[in-house]
Order: C-alpha cells, then structure tokens, then sequence
C-alpha cells in the first residue's frame, strides 16, 4: 500500500477570542473538513489564504500536495466577476480571493484532483471566467438555501443522471446540509451535475480531468461521507500511476 494522500484544505483568517486572548487574528477552519478527510484515510493540511498569493508560488505549495479542498466561507468579492456588489454580499476576504482564485487556476494546469465546497464551487467557476448570482432568494422567492443564521438547513438535490457526481452519489433525490445565499450564474467549462427542484445550480464538475468537482452545499456538516472517499481514492489512483 502506498503512502497516505496529502489533502489542502484552504481556510479563513478571523478574529478569534480564546481564553485570555480576545480578537486575535487566527487561522482557523471547521474541524469537520478535517474529520472527514482523515476519515476517508488521507492527511489533511490547512492552507491559511496569502494576499500575496500569485500562480507561481501556489505552484510550489501544491507541488507537496496530492489534492485540495477549497472551503466554504463568506462570499467572493464581486469584482472578480466584473460585478456591482449588492447591498446583501458579505465582506470582501481579498486574501482567500486571491490565493483560491490561485489555487483553482493552478490546479487546472497540474490536474490534481480538486473538491469545491460551497464558495470554493463559486471560486472555481469565477476563476474560469464564470459569474455569480448575489442573492439567490431575489430569484426563487424564499430562503430555503440558508434560512436561519449560523445554522445549516437541509434541502433536496437532483444528481444529474450520466454526471460523475452521480456516478459516486447515485441519481436519487438527496437531502444535504445547505448553507447559502449566492450559486453560480454562468460555469464556463463546467457542466451541471446537480440541480435544486428552483433551478438552482447545486453542483458542477469537468470530467476532462482526473477529479474536478464542486457542490454548492456542505458535506462536511452531514454523515454522508462519499464525496470526500471519491476525492481521496482519485488521489490514490494517481499516485499509483506515478
């Protein structure tokens, strides 16, 4: 058996108060993204966002790396699909912008199998020239995608038949754990892989490459474990090839 595969897992910079230290600026990821990687039987490393991120150094970093994780987290900065931001979009994070725009750029050249998650769904397909829809609840009429603060919700997904995505989840209606106000508008190069029942884009996938893949709800907060196997097991084939 060969060695274990190595899995980035991008993450946030926020201010965070632990014991006596209040407001300090800390890297920090939801265990859960960890949990399931190593449940799957891979390493997980978290990748903090560098501002000063351009594609040669991100080169380097996943040079060590057999796959990446780019996590969910607060909304992509409008400008970096030549957009107006609506009142409703988040703070900008310029430092995870820049540095997973990077990392899905780069990831493109290298093949190395990539998972998006959430907001890494809409970095992936910004970085491919793609566009956001801003606040999805303006479109479908409710918020079913995120309707309680700070507290995932559970909604259907369609697999589309004859999609990997449904090669590894099945065709069946899915409940998911759901998290968000934003989806992808426009995915060049991307298919569809899942649709919600209001026609919203769930999750999107290239299947030129070895493992390229992204959902727009979170599977870290839920038990089914499939897309982080699927991920872990393209790493391992391609370590065996090489």
């Amino acid at each position: 058996m060969g060695e274990r595969p190595v899995i980035g897992i991008t993450s946030y910079v926020e201010q965070v108060t632990r014991g006596d230290w209040a407001g300090q600026d800390s890297t920090v990821l939801p265990h859960a993204y960890v949990e399931h990687v190593e449940r799957a039987g891979a390493i997980a490393v978290v990748l903090p966002p560098r501002l000063d991120a351009d594609d040669a150094l991100v080169a380097g970093l996943l040079a060590r790396l057999d796959g990446v994780i780019i996590a969910g987290g607060a909304d992509v900065e409008p400008s970096r699909y030549a957009a107006v931001p609506d009142s409703r979009v988040q703070s900008p994070r310029p430092d995870r912008d820049t540095f997973e725009l990077a990392v899905a750029r780069v990831t493109a050249q290298t093949r190395q199998p990539l998972l998006g998650i959430c907001r890494g769904m809409q970095v992936m397909a910004v970085a491919a020239g793609g566009t956001l829809e801003q606040h999805v609840p303006d479109r479908v009429g409710h918020d079913a995608h995120s309707p309680t603060p700070g507290v995932h919700a559970s909604h259907h997904v369609a697999p589309v038949d004859g999609t990997r995505l449904a090669s590894i989840l099945g065709t069946a209606v899915l409940d998911v754990p759901t998290y968000h106000h934003q989806a992808v508008r426009t995915h060049p190069g991307y298919a569809a892989a899942a649709w919600h029942e209001d026609g919203t884009l769930e999750a999107m996938e290239d299947t030129a490459y070895p493992f390229r893949l992204a959902v727009q709800w979170h599977p870290e907060a839920g038990t089914d474990t499939r897309l982080f196997d699927a991920l872990v097991q393209a790493c391992s084939v391609i370590q065996q090839r090489g």
